[in-house]
């Protein structure tokens, strides 16, 4: 049998058991969850259960929970919704889904260790009386690096601004209470935690207007997003959320994992980086460089070994390129070409990290001997 090791949770984490059987449930449920009569209501209780589960994850009030079609509609329901008279602050290391939802967006840089350089954004905050509407995930997808939101909400609320924060890639990962963060809208995403694909919400409470609703028809969502929900997706994210609540304890043992192989992969390589490693990080995520060795490269050989991992981040259309993170933190076009990103969960065990590193070896040990032979005299 084929050895394999998914390494790519950041990308897609695969669906837990429960959450699949969950959409099976769901599947099987007669009527549209808008309709009085009983089987609309068996419906109706299905997907509110599944509200409150995810509300509960992020210590939120059920009303405030948006169902969406994923972390992209809802990036974009909250920055075109929010944004309505407020200029748009959003820092360079956001996903796609938030850099290009509004025209005229301005970039906050990123400093070396790839958090938002606050000074900058206190710069810019004070540089325009107009109020503002800042974005600022809370964990990057691409190098884990968690983001000072508490440093940015107190700026924020110097200045009357409103804070949206991309909690896609943090959420099940480590706590998120979204009283605690006091961001004024948080996107989630249900793929990410072990749900299925095409889903997520937004969480914003009912009293922040959200208008224009992007999508306009019927009364769901509390008027917020029209149309039938997904209850079968959104039933399965229910699930993924309330098995993510009780298992952020296994955090620790999936750091000790990452950590375990950063250090091995530092004992075949010395000059291989972890970037954004001096800035606290998300326990389950890696992204390292080895100069002339590019990602593309990793990327296929340890594909055809059976090992997956991500250069840069998912949403590109299959496309290995440099990351617009990385080169954001000042990195050059050839060190973030070399990047590959690394990501455990919750299925993650010692003999994934013992296949990467077995890979990772041989690709390595093969492109330095070529070298090697391309230079002898180096």
């Amino acid at each position: 049998m084929t050895r394999t090791a998914y390494l790519d949770y950041n990308a897609s984490a695969p669906i837990r058991p429960q959450a699949a059987a969950a959409v099976a449930h769901a599947l099987t449920l007669v009527g549209n969850a808008s309709s009085v009569h009983g089987f609309g209501r068996r419906a109706r209780a299905c997907l509110e259960d599944a509200r409150e589960a995810v509300a509960t994850l992020v210590k939120a009030p059920p009303s405030a929970v948006v169902f969406t079609s994923g972390g992209t509609e809802a990036n974009n329901l909250a920055l075109r919704g929010l944004a309505q008279g407020r200029r748009v602050l959003v820092s360079a290391g956001e996903h796609p889904s938030v850099l290009e939802a509004v025209d005229g967006a301005a970039q906050v840089p990123l400093g070396l260790d790839g958090t938002i350089d606050l000074a900058r954004l206190a710069e810019m905050l004070a540089g325009d009386p107009q109020p503002a509407l800042i974005s600022v995930m809370l964990a990057n997808n691409e190098t884990g690096v968690i983001q000072p939101l508490d440093a940015v909400v107190a700026l924020a609320r110097q200045h009357g601004a409103l804070v949206h924060c991309d909690a896609v890639q943090a959420m099940g990962k480590i706590a998120v209470d979204m009283t605690d963060l006091g961001v004024d809208a948080l996107s989630v995403s249900a793929h990410k935690i072990g749900g299925s694909q095409g889903v997520g919400a937004l969480i914003a409470a009912e009293s922040l207007a959200l208008a224009p609703p992007l999508l306009r028809g019927g009364g769901q969502e509390r008027r917020r997003r029209a149309g039938t929900e997904n209850l079968p997706g959104i039933a399965g994210f229910g699930a993924a959320a309330a098995l993510a609540a009780t298992e952020l304890d296994d955090a620790p043992r999936i750091a000790s994992l990452r950590d375990d192989l950063e250090q091995r992969l530092r004992g075949l390589a010395p000059e291989v980086s972890v970037i954004g490693g001096k800035a606290p990080r998300l326990p389950n995520t890696s992204c390292v460089a080895v100069p002339g060795l590019t990602a593309e490269t990793l990327v296929m050989g340890l594909d055809l070994a059976g090992v997956a991992v991500s250069a840069g981040s998912a949403c590109s259309s299959g496309k290995v390129a440099p990351s617009h993170v990385l080169r954001a933190m000042g990195l050059g076009e050839a060190e973030a070409a070399a990047a590959i990103r690394i990501s455990l969960g919750w299925a993650s065990a010692p003999a994934d990290v013992d296949h990467f590193i077995e890979a990772w070896g041989e690709i390595y040990t093969r492109c330095c001997a070529a070298r090697r032979l391309q230079n002898p005299a180096a």
